[in-house]
Parts: C-alpha cells; sequence; structure tokens
C-alpha cells in the first residue's frame, strides 16, 4: 500500500463517527477514573492518619493505666502502714481515679478513631472497585477502536458507568 493510500484510508478513519464516539467516551470514563482514583487514594491516606491517631491514643490509654495501677498499689502501700500516712493514701487514690477517669476518655476517644478508619477503608474500597471497572472499560474501548465493534464500545460503556455507580456508593456507606 502506497503512503497517499494510506494516509487516505487513516483519514477515513478519523471522519469515522463510530471512533469518534469511542475517542469521546474513553475521554470522559478517563477523566472520571482520574477523579475516582485521586478520591481512592485520599480516602486510603485518611484511613491511615486515623488508625495511626488510634493507636496513638491506645497507647496513652496504656500508659495512663500504667500509672493509675502504680497510684493504686502505692495507695495500698500507704494504707498497709497505718493511719500516719493517711495523706498520702488520699493523694495517691486521687491520682488512680484523675488516671482511670483520664483512661476511660481516651478509650472513648481511640474506639471513635478506629470506627472512623474502618469507615474510610470501606469508602476507599469502594472507590478502588470503581476504579477497576473504569481501567476495564478504558481497555474494552480502546478493543473498540481497534476491532470497530460495536459490543466491545457497549461492553466499554457499561462497565464504565458500573465504576462511577460503585464509586458513587461510598458515599452511602456508614458506620
Amino acid at each position: 500500500m502506497s503512503t497517499a493510500e494510506e494516509l487516505q484510508e487513516h483519514a477515513e478513519h478519523a471522519h469515522n463517527p463510530f471512533d469518534k464516539r469511542v475517542a469521546a467516551s474513553m475521554a470522559i470514563i478517563a477523566a472520571a477514573l482520574a477523579v475516582v482514583s485521586v478520591l481512592g487514594h485520599i480516602s486510603t491516606t485518611e484511613e491511615l492518619l486515623l488508625q495511626q491517631k488510634a493507636s496513638d491514643d491506645w497507647a496513652f490509654y496504656q500508659a495512663k493505666s500504667s500509672r493509675r495501677y502504680q497510684s493504686e498499689t502505692t495507695r495500698d502501700l500507704f494504707a498497709a502502714m497505718g493511719e500516719s500516712q493517711a495523706a498520702k493514701k488520699a493523694e495517691y487514690a486521687g491520682n488512680a481515679e484523675k488516671y482511670r477517669r483520664d483512661s476511660d476518655e481516651i478509650n472513648e476517644k481511640a474506639k471513635e478513631l478506629e470506627a472512623e478508619s474502618h469507615l474510610r477503608g470501606r469508602q476507599a474500597l469502594r472507590l478502588h472497585v470503581g476504579e477497576i471497572f473504569l481501567e476495564i472499560a478504558i481497555v474494552f474501548a480502546s478493543l473498540a477502536i481497534l476491532t470497530k465493534r460495536p459490543l466491545l464500545y457497549w461492553t466499554a460503556v457499561g462497565s464504565g458507568l458500573t465504576g462511577i455507580v460503585v464509586a458513587c456508593t461510598e458515599l452511602f456507606v456508614h458506620a
């Protein structure tokens, strides 16, 4: 085939409405893929950050529990020494109660952070699954252009719509 014939054939393909429709669909799918991908990465990052905060709180909870235990032990030692150490016993009893209240507050906060982390993880999973369908849609659209088969084009459209719907369901994921 001569160069002029090849150019003529490519020009005819460029004017083919099917190719234009598939290319436009691919551009829309690629834009949706970019948005869903970024949102998935943001959700994953938030999940990890919240999990780290929860871990920090659990470590703080452990430290407060250790301090409470030490205060209770010291209070009990002063109690065993008799009434001459009543002031010290009361001081350590107060410390133990303060550490108990602090531990309870930290415990609640850590549980809330863990729940929020798990929620972000479920949302990220939905976004990533939507991302997979959008990537498959681009592959099918590419195949549709190469083979000129409308079935592959409609498979790409269906996969793209499925990816968008699955990604949008992350908005409805609740704790």
